[in-house]
C-alpha cells in the first residue's frame, strides 16, 4: 500500500481522569525527523513517542504535539505552613518595635514568603500514565494514517495514468521511428535522382546509406528499458511500503532513457513526443515527492 508523507490526525480522550490531547501532522523529508512537543509533567515519555512514530512512519518530518489536563482538583493539595507563618509573623512584629516601622502585615505580604504553603501532590505511577498516554498516541497514529492512505491510493493512480500516458507516447516513437527509416529513403532516392538527373541509381549504395541512418536513430533499445522501467514502477505500486526513494531513483533511468531517445530522433514529430514524455515523467517525479 503506497502511502503519502504528509498527513495529519488528532485524537482527544479522557483516561483515569486526565484529559489527553495529540496532534500528529507531517510534511515531505528526505529521512524521517520527528519532533515531539510535550508538558514538563510527561517529558519521560518523549522516547516512547517516539518509538511508535517510526513503527509507523519511515520518512518525513513529523511534529506530535501533546498536551493533558487534570479533570479532579485532588490532584494537587495545598496547606498552610503554620510553623513557619508564625515564625514570619514573630519576626516581623519586632522588626516593627525594634526600628519604629510601621506595622502593615497583611496576607498578601505573608503569601510571598519563602514555604508558607505547602503543596503536596499525589504520587504518580508513571507506568500506567505512560500507557493512558500511549493509548491517545496510538489512536492519533491510526488517524494520521488513515489520511496518508487516502493521499497515497490517490497519488498511485496517478503514477499509474502517468505511466500508460506515457507507454501511449513511447509506442508512437517506435511507429514514427520505423516511418522516419522509409521518408529518408524516400528523400535520397529523389535527390539522387536529381543530382544524377537518371533513373539509374545503385540499389545498395542506398541500401547502406538507409542501413547507416537506421542505426543512427534506431531507439529499440531505449524504449524496450523504458517500458522495463515503467512495468518495475507498477510492481513497486502494487508491492506498496516505503517505495519513494526507490521511485526517486527509477525515475532517474527513465530521464535518462528519454534524454538519449530525444537526441536520436531527427523528426520534429517525434521530437514534440519526446517533450511529452519528458513532461509526464516530470510529472511523476514531482508526486514521487510525496510518497513515503
Amino acid at each position: 500500500m503506497v502511502k503519502s508523507m504528509t498527513g495529519y490526525g488528532r485524537a482527544v480522550e479522557t483516561v483515569n481522569g486526565r484529559e489527553f490531547t495529540v496532534e500528529v501532522r507531517s510534511v515531505n523529508n528526505r529521512y524521517l525527523d520527528c519532533s515531539v512537543k510535550l508538558p514538563r509533567s510527561l517529558s519521560f515519555a518523549e522516547d516512547t513517542v517516539k518509538q511508535a512514530v517510526k513503527n509507523t512512519i519511515s520518512r518525513g518530518k513529523v511534529d506530535v504535539f501533546l498536551s493533558v489536563r487534570s479533570e479532579g482538583a485532588e490532584d494537587v493539595k495545598v496547606t498552610l505552613n503554620t510553623a513557619m507563618v508564625e515564625g514570619y509573623l514573630a519576626a516581623m512584629k519586632k522588626m516593627a518595635a525594634d526600628y519604629g516601622i510601621r506595622d502593615d502585615i497583611s496576607v498578601s505580604t505573608l503569601s510571598r514568603m519563602n514555604e508558607v504553603f505547602t503543596v503536596e501532590k499525589p504520587e504518580v505511577d508513571e507506568d500506567q500514565l505512560l500507557a493512558d498516554l500511549m493509548s491517545v498516541v496510538n489512536k492519533a497514529l491510526c488517524s494520521y494514517d488513515a489520511m496518508r492512505t487516502a493521499e497515497g491510493k490517490a497519488l498511485e493512480a496517478d503514477l499509474r495514468s502517468r505511466g500508460e500516458t506515457i507507454l501511449n507516447l513511447v509506442s508512437q516513437v517506435e511507429a514514427g521511428s520505423g516511418q522516419t527509416v522509409i521518408d529518408y529513403r524516400t528523400r535520397l532516392e529523389n535527390k539522387l535522382k536529381e543530382v544524377l538527373a537518371s533513373t539509374t541509381i545503385d540499389e545498395s549504395r542506398i541500401l547502406t546509406e538507409v542501413a547507416i541512418f537506421a542505426d543512427k536513430i534506431a531507439v529499440d533499445e531505449e524504449t524496450v528499458r523504458l517500458r522495463s522501467h515503467l512495468q518495475q514502477m507498477n510492481q513497486m505500486l502494487t508491492t506498496g511500503g516505503a517505495i519513494g526513494r526507490k521511485l526517486d531513483f527509477l525515475l532517474q533511468e527513465m530521464n535518462r532513457e528519454s534524454n538519449t531517445i530525444g537526441s536520436k530522433c531527427s523528426d520534429v514529430r517525434l521530437a514534440r513526443i519526446v517533450v511529452d514524455i519528458k513532461a509526464e515523467l516530470e510529472k511523476i517525479r514531482e508526486q514521487t515527492q510525496n510518497i513515503e
